[in-house]
């Protein structure tokens, strides 16, 4: 299967390298693009010194523009999977055959990789656990799915609903939005357990001052994204329609 890591990165100069490196000595199986949103630090000079497969955005769209670009290239080059992974290093390449496979054997459209699950490795913050939490009964409610890490940026998706989001994709803190999104779209969604690192360099777009705000500005958009999508049919494969 053609499968593409997502790089969304927007200064990480002390990042990037150990990210891009680590895959192509790693994991050569895989292409990557690099989305370089508009850096202001040293990143795009890293990328083009390096000669790494990278994309730069001529102004800063958010994660949610940098990450859409990326699902638009995938789409448009047939991969079969999109998965995306964070430039800051705390996403371990090492789980990606374990994410991709409910999506590989036909169980699902988006595979979330969770620290929650088994609850090793990195678990963040006290006030981003409790927002994470907060969005996990949101979500539940809006859509019914269960999603134990719904700001996790380690996911995968199948190659209709990269589509999808080549197309239609939240723009700010998108991770929970595109969650609810898929579901209300009969696309199934699912979490496989991972452990995550904690970032070595850079500064976080959510930080402790910000959580209280991105749990209430979240919150709101998930509500008003389920009140405006009308519910489709989840696909089901031809084992769960027996």
């Amino acid at each position: 299967m053609k499968i593409l890591i997502i790089i969304p990165a927007y200064n990480e100069k002390e990042n990037i390298e150990k990210v891009v490196d680590n895959l192509t000595e790693n994991y050569p199986q895989y292409d990557y693009l690099v989305v370089n949103d508009c850096s202001t630090d040293c990143t795009e000079e890293i990328l083009k010194r390096r000669g790494y497969r990278y994309i730069s955005l001529p102004v800063n769209l958010g994660i949610g523009g940098a990450v859409q670009s990326g699902y638009l290239y995938a789409s448009q080059n047939d991969y079969d999977i999109a998965i995306q992974i964070d430039g800051d290093g705390q996403h371990d390449p090492a789980y990606i055959e374990k994410l991709i496979k409910p999506i590989v054997d036909g169980k699902a459209d988006m595979a979330v990789g969770s620290r929650f699950i088994e609850k090793q490795g990195f678990q963040t913050s006290f006030m981003r656990r409790l927002g994470i939490n907060l969005i996990r009964v949101i979500i539940k409610i809006c859509c019914g799915v269960t999603a134990t890490d719904t700001t996790s940026g380690f996911r995968a998706t199948s190659k209709e609903l990269t589509a999808f989001f080549a197309k239609n994709y939240a723009q700010d803190y998108p991770e929970p939005e595109a969650i609810v999104a898929a579901s209300l779209n009969g696309y199934r969604v699912t979490d496989v357990p991972v452990q995550m690192h904690e970032r070595e360099g850079g500064v976080s777009s959510i930080n402790a001052k910000k959580s209280l705000y991105y749990m209430i500005k979240v919150s709101i958009a998930l509500i008003i994204l389920r009140i405006g999508t009308r519910r489709k049919k989840v696909k089901k494969t031809e084992e769960e329609g027996k």
